[in-house]
């Protein structure tokens, strides 16, 4: 049986994302062969893609950092799955397939009945918000806090936990995401029209406890200037970098922005007002803490399975559409999520009940 993968097949722009046809791969010993349901769509694929992501793979490689599937075969010693249970994983790279074959200490099983495309968004987008609210930050009730690019993937995700943690939380976005954020239990802050740091300064005690920045570089320093004494800020990413679905600036760009980005974190610790910048990579916490990471993965398929949190599905592409996804990902203004669907299996029914 044959199917399709996508591959990088250089450092590059969205066009050197090609479909390859091929056999569907055998699972090794311990490992599990998933046949793909949904797979998330994300700044780090496309960073990846460009060769200037610090998790570094070279060409050629298939990208994708989450999945959720179906299994469809075992490995020799694998125990406690079976043919037809949904499982999702991080795997970091290798999610754009129709099938892939994963050690079993990467999956986590789904509980029954959720979308495949909200599923999948909980790997990446939800696990980072989670354990930056409770894990980096150790958000409390009544604290204020401030998400850069609040509508997006991991911005809605930051403020649907931040409401469930008791946090006041404001969000930076366009004028037409506004009400989405809103929606989400924040205050919008049009970052075309208003000056955050000046919104934040105006509030009792001089700005807010915690900033999400997810813009990086420079931003950094301008997101300390809206804490207020005491305060974080967790950098976690480089957003400011994405210009028509290509890095600005290639390589030198992101080594200015690693660049500011260190000065930013030293300088916080030097001067006074003891308002810091904490660090924070998914890819660290996952190899250092893989049962931490598990475990925030679990709770978080049981707060969707309760319906207390509702990932927001931007759009849904085929596997072998993910040029098309990546080109929107990088025009921006993208509300929520970008995934990748899986065809139906063309002879199984019953127990994959998951919508795609």
């Amino acid at each position: 049986m044959r199917h399709s993968r996508v591959v990088v097949t250089r450092f590059g722009g969205p066009e050197v994302l090609q479909v390859v046809e091929e056999e569907v791969p055998e699972p090794g010993a311990g490992e599990v062969r998933v046949r793909v349901l949904a797979a998330g769509v994300s700044l780090p694929d496309v960073m990846m893609r460009e060769g200037i992501h610090p998790e570094h793979h070279q060409p050629p490689f298939t990208p994708g950092w989450d999945l959720v599937g179906v299994v469809d075969g075992l490995g020799a010693g694998v125990t406690g799955f079976a043919p037809g249970q949904v499982v999702a994983a991080v795997p970091i790279i290798g999610a754009y397939a129709e099938y892939v074959c994963l050690p079993q200490a990467e999956l986590v099983d789904v509980p029954p009945g959720l979308d495949a495309a909200e599923a999948v968004s909980l790997g990446l987008n939800y696990v980072t918000a989670w354990q930056m609210l409770h894990r980096a930050a150790r958000v409390q009730p009544g604290q204020r806090i401030l998400v850069h690019g609040a509508s997006g993937g991991v911005g809605s995700a930051l403020l649907q936990l931040g409401r469930l943690a008791g946090a006041t939380m404001y969000g930076t976005c366009s004028a037409h995401a506004a009400e989405v954020v809103r929606g989400e239990g924040a205050t919008p802050i049009d970052y075309a029209q208003q000056d955050f740091v000046q919104e934040m300064r105006k509030l009792p005690g001089g700005g807010v406890d915690v900033v999400f920045d997810s813009v990086g570089g420079a931003h950094i320093w301008r997101s300390r200037r809206a804490l207020r004494r005491g305060g974080k800020v967790v950098a976690f990413g480089l957003t400011g970098s994405l210009r028509g679905g290509r890095v600005a600036g290639g390589k030198p760009h992101r080594l200015r922005g690693l660049a500011m980005f260190g000065l930013s974190l030293a300088a916080s610790r030097l001067l006074p007002g003891n308002r810091h910048v904490v660090p924070y990579s998914i890819q660290w916490m996952k190899r250092h803490h893989p049962d931490w990471f598990a475990a925030d993965l679990r709770a978080l398929l049981e707060l969707l399975r309760e319906g207390r949190i509702r990932p927001i599905v931007a759009q849904r592409f085929a596997i072998t559409e993910a040029r098309q996804a990546q080109e929107l990902l990088g025009r921006g203004r993208v509300v929520g999520k970008i995934v990748l669907v899986g065809r139906p299996a063309p002879s199984k029914t019953g127990d994959e009940t998951q919508r795609t």
